[in-house]
């Protein structure tokens, strides 16, 4: 007698451990759903924004690919072709029998030769040291004050023979030839502050260490400035020359820009009046459904770009970058031009390029992220532990949180995707910017779906082979 597949002989014993297929599919829909509440930070925080193409132009980072270095020499004063004298100069006077004074019966002592310093341009000169006072004269003997500002070296000889020829103390014009050289020329003293010196040589005992691998820097690091005080020759005090003597033009650590603040009283009176007339205009008397527009640029100061648009003329004149003594030549660091990262991309704060642009692919691949798999995930959500390593599906939308004037923000979507094919999706990041990598709603549920399926379904399937062997 033959029994079908349902009429063996032996009896039925329930099989321990086996899962039946109902059973099964229940404890993967549980474990789907305990995922989706638990860790799909998707659904329980969901994220919305401005499509990347539809945000308005007032809001998006302004291109710098195509600024054009200023010129170097526009920084510098160009010397007049003979030397003008001034206060703080310090010529050579000989003159025979006056200076020095010698007896008549005894043979005139020659004129003493003086050499210049190491570093010095001059040639070797002769004479007494005759120094050129405040009001910008010189006081020789037997004689008034003579003015000298302004004149040139040969200017000054012919007056001072003239001097002594009208004062009638030689009246032997041909023996009154004086000597007049220029011993050592007029210096000033001009304050250099610079937040950029170091390179790459101390930029982690500036900035800190990094995070993890992205590049990101950690604050807290001394970030104090260098100042330095130097001394500039006479047709050298203009901003180049400083920045020469002080590093050289700024460095990537610093913004595209110097300033100069002038140290006489008058600027300083004005920039304390222009304080005070903006806080009073704006924070004396707040209105409560306005915005404070931000501190302008101070008037007394002058602000030079490095990098300007191109066909844009620099707007300084040559006397603007002469220097005189007690200006302050100030670099400013940028290290406030920073975006930050989370969401399914490693977080840490990290530096934007200074001379070129960085969008948000760029962005993405210095914090360490991939469009082509899901990446590393970060501290903001996602599946989490291990099973969002067997997630295949890459997250597909980024949002850029974006700072907005009177402390307002905005929240920027790029869908990854098309931001591929269309340019204006990849925006270009700015200062403040927060970047936060995450799955769409389907990405979500699609990966974890699978992940489930591999973790959970196949090990209940070998287990339900195994047993019915």
């Amino acid at each position: 007698m033959t029994y079908g597949w349902n009429q063996t002989k032996q009896p039925q014993v329930p099989c321990k451990g086996r899962m039946s297929w109902p059973a099964m599919l229940c404890w993967i829909g549980i474990a789907h759903w305990v995922g989706l509440c638990v860790g799909c930070t998707t659904l329980t925080q969901p994220l919305s924004g401005i499509p990347a193409e539809r945000v308005p132009p007032q809001f998006l980072a302004q291109s710098k690919a195509n600024l054009v270095p200023l010129d170097p020499s526009r920084l510098s004063q160009e010397p007049p072709r003979d030397y003008l004298l001034d206060e703080g100069d310090i010529l050579g006077v000989y003159i025979e029998g006056i200076l020095p004074y010698n007896p008549p019966d005894q043979p005139p002592e020659p004129p003493p030769v003086n050499f210049p310093e190491i570093d010095s341009q001059l040639d070797p000169s002769l004479g007494f040291p005759v120094a050129v006072i405040n009001d910008g004269t010189i006081q020789l003997p037997l004689l008034e004050p003579i003015k000298v500002k302004g004149l040139t070296i040969d200017q000054a000889r012919e007056l001072i023979r003239k001097y002594y020829l009208d004062a009638k103390i030689l009246t032997d014009s041909g023996r009154l030839r004086p000597i007049v050289t220029l011993l050592k020329e007029r210096t000033y003293n001009i304050v250099v502050v610079r937040q950029d010196i170091g390179g790459e040589i101390n930029q982690a005992q500036r900035f800190g260490t990094r995070q993890g691998g992205g590049g990101g820097f950690v604050r807290g690091a001394d970030l104090s400035a260098t100042g330095s005080m130097i001394k500039l020759r006479a047709y050298q005090n203009d901003v180049l020359h400083a920045l020469m003597a002080s590093g050289g033009l700024p460095g990537v650590n610093a913004k595209n820009e110097i300033k100069i603040l002038r140290a006489t009283k008058a600027d300083q009176k004005k920039r304390d009046e222009f304080i005070q007339q903006f806080y009073q205009q704006y924070y004396c008397n707040p209105d409560p459904c306005g915005c404070p527009p931000p501190i302008p640029d101070d008037p007394t100061t002058l602000k030079i770009q490095m990098r300007l648009p191109p066909g844009v003329i620099p707007n300084f004149r040559e006397e603007d970058i002469i220097l005189e003594d007690g200006d302050i030549v100030y670099i400013e660091t940028r290290n406030a031009e920073v975006y930050y990262t989370g969401g399914l991309l490693p977080g840490g704060e990290f530096n934007i390029p200074r001379d070129y642009d960085l969008d948000v692919f760029g962005a993405m691949a210095l914090a360490g992220g991939s469009l082509a798999g899901p990446g590393r995930t970060g501290g903001g959500g996602g599946l989490g532990g291990g099973i969002a390593s067997l997630a295949t599906v890459p997250p597909g939308i980024l949002y850029v949180i974006r700072k907005t004037p009177c402390n307002g923000q905005i929240t920027i979507e790029v869908d990854l995707a098309r931001a591929n094919e269309d340019p204006r999706r990849r925006i270009l990041v700015q200062p403040g910017d927060i970047l936060v990598l995450r799955y769409k709603p389907c990405e979500e549920v699609l990966n974890f779906g699978m992940a489930a399926f591999f973790t959970f379904g196949i090990q209940a399937i070998l287990q339900g082979g195994l047993q019915r062997r």
